[in-house]
């Protein structure tokens, strides 16, 4: 693996980190509370994303910041790449209905422009076959939120302890079925049987910059990065001055 690049510390700047995929930034917002001033970059029109933003293919705009050296103005990259080709609920649905093959694999390519920038980096992905290692594994109720969520994370040229998985309090709420279950918990995925109002869902993830059902079903929630922002800059010592 590249090495990671050597990050200079400057007294007064918030070191810069670029996001990609970033849909509406629920990872975005916790890295900026963690102390990054943060870039995105997502293929599809995203308004209600809170920082400046490149909207464009992720994996092309990476690839030109590299060519052009403008990777070096970033300390640090988070990516999220679409999951749909692995993930436990979609890969389910498909077999079910007789689907697949219809959505493209992008962690392999994504991991190696990652590796060509020399930088450290995540990659985010939920439970399921996509092959990532599970350097990292958070749940919602690490964090005391209303939703489980369980998103693991490769760590790209760094380290992180991995803190012990908290016992759930009970069930998500909503339908299995045809039958109706109560808990602590909100299902942050799809629409009907049961699932949360819009209201519910953004008290449940911590996210109240977006109010569109879909991008917070695709969001992870911002106390996920905001423990992994602020875990890196401790570990890598790095100066931040809001």
């Amino acid at each position: 693996m590249t090495q990671p690049a050597t990050i200079r510390r400057v007294r007064g700047r918030r070191p810069r980190l670029l996001d990609l995929f970033c849909c509406a930034g629920g990872a975005a917002v916790g890295y900026a509370r963690a102390g990054f001033a943060v870039d995105g970059c997502d293929i599809a029109h995203r308004p209600n994303y809170p920082f400046p933003h490149h909207r464009g293919d992720a994996l092309t705009y990476l690839a030109h910041l590299i060519a052009t050296g403008g990777i070096r103005r970033y300390a640090f990259v988070h990516a999220s790449p679409p999951c749909q080709h692995g993930c436990a609920l979609t890969v389910g649905t498909n077999a079910s209905q007789g689907w697949g093959r219809a959505h493209v694999d992008l962690v392999a390519p994504t991991r190696d422009l990652l590796d060509a920038t020399g930088l450290p980096y995540v990659i985010e992905q939920p439970n399921g076959r996509a092959k990532i290692r599970k350097d990292l594994t958070l749940c919602g109720e690490m964090f005391g939120l209303g939703v489980i969520r369980h998103r693991n994370f490769e760590l790209g040229g760094w380290t992180i302890a991995r803190p012990t998985h908290v016992p759930h309090r009970g069930r998500v709420r909503g339908y299995r079925h045809g039958q109706y279950f109560d808990g602590p918990y909100v299902a942050a995925y799809g629409n009907g049987g049961g699932k949360p109002s819009v209201p519910e869902l953004q008290a449940a993830m911590g996210i109240d910059w977006t109010d569109v059902r879909e991008e917070l079903t695709e969001a992870i929630p911002p106390a996920y990065t905001q423990h992994i922002g602020a875990a890196f800059l401790v570990a890598t010592a790095l100066e931040v001055v809001a």
